[in-house]
């Protein structure tokens, strides 16, 4: 197991404020990026990012319940959380879980994802698309078309979003946890490259040229390689930027967003009328 000191503005006792900005001791929180090959949470107040192989008990006998960015065994992935973060949750209260989810997986995994932490007794379940999350860890300016590329264990997703939102995407079952298999670093930035050229040709707008242009936003264990990211570099001809501490990237935006959540009045339970009383998505 490791345990992540977060990086960058966003510090390591920072805590979870009420709508009026204060600390809240009530306010239970968690955030989590289920991936193929690590699992990681933030829970709010601990000051680190949990950060360990997604398989519901370490051995012999594990069972993998998140393959290619999907979850395959929603039981399984209940008890492997309930056995990595049931015990670090406040019994007295009920958290709100803030959920990242690959861009393309759609509804189901979204559903999929929720039903998964029922065991944790949520009082609320947010999902965010991954490569928002990244923007947002990024630091990134979304009020300019953003492209970002985020190159996982077994996933690699090319996004674009515009106003902070998935405007266009492509994803590949590849990704640096296939290197053993047979994988190079060469054939995820050609993957790359196929996926942001086929965006360019449909993209009837000049968002995506615009986007690139600026260059694009890396996130995702492959952007901790320094051939990758040459590569690929040279292969867009365009400048290529990774978030700091790029692996985890994805959890420390949900948990901005998390923190961000918790000042809406519905989550707070002072609901103005005609708000809803309890939220259950995040805009993508």
């Amino acid at each position: 197991m490791t345990v992540v000191r977060r990086p960058g503005s966003f510090s390591a006792s920072a805590s979870v404020s009420s709508a009026d900005g204060r600390p809240c001791r009530r306010c239970c929180g968690l955030a989590l990026d289920l991936g193929s090959a690590r699992t990681r949470a933030w829970v709010a107040g601990r000051g680190a990012i949990l950060d360990v192989p997604t398989v519901t008990r370490p051995g012999d006998g594990a069972v993998c319940p998140v393959r290619r960015g999907a979850i395959v065994d929603i039981p399984a992935t209940a008890r492997m959380l309930d056995r990595l973060i049931g015990h670090r949750l406040p019994r007295v209260t009920r958290p709100l879980v803030v959920v990242t989810v690959p861009v393309l997986d759609g509804p189901a995994h979204r559903e999929r994802a929720r039903t998964a932490v029922q065991g944790l007794r949520p009082r609320g379940v947010l999902t965010v698309s991954t490569a928002r999350a990244v923007a947002l860890a990024g630091d990134a300016d979304l009020a300019v078309p953003l492209l970002v590329v985020d190159i996982g264990a077994h996933v690699t997703e090319v996004v674009l979003l515009v106003d902070g939102a998935v405007f266009d995407a492509r994803s590949a079952a590849l990704g640096t946890g296939d290197f053993p298999s047979g994988a190079t670093s060469a054939g995820i930035v050609e993957a790359i490259v196929t996926m942001l050229t086929s965006m360019l040709r449909q993209d009837r707008t000049s968002l995506t040229a615009d986007a690139l242009s600026r260059g694009a936003l890396l996130a995702g264990g492959g952007a901790l390689r320094p051939d990758l990211v040459g590569r690929l570099t040279g292969a867009l001809h365009a400048p290529v930027r990774a978030v700091p501490a790029p692996h985890t990237a994805a959890i420390r935006g949900a948990a901005m967003l998390l923190r961000s959540a918790y000042s809406h009045p519905s989550v707070m339970g002072f609901c103005p009328p005609g708000t809803a009383t309890a939220p259950h998505s995040m805009p993508r």
